[in-house]
């Protein structure tokens, strides 16, 4: 399976596929099919989303310019 991330219309960043997300010392987490990731620096599960976006009103809605 390809790897696929896609931008969350205000909220996170949702990965799937083969992937491997790894911390700033080289720490793998643990895998999992899919993950979401913080995008608004709200979470207080960094780096995963844990819906305080909704709460902290995050507002963005990237669109593929052409």
């Amino acid at each position: 399976m390809d790897s696929k991330i896609k931008i969350s219309e205000n909220g996170p960043l949702e990965v799937s596929g083969d992937f491997q997300l790894i911390d700033s010392e080289g720490n793998e987490y643990q895998k999992k099919a899919k993950v979401y990731l913080c995008r608004c620096g709200l979470s207080n599960k960094k780096p995963f989303c844990d819906g305080s976006h909704k709460r902290g009103g995050f507002e963005s809605n990237p669109r593929v310019s052409g």
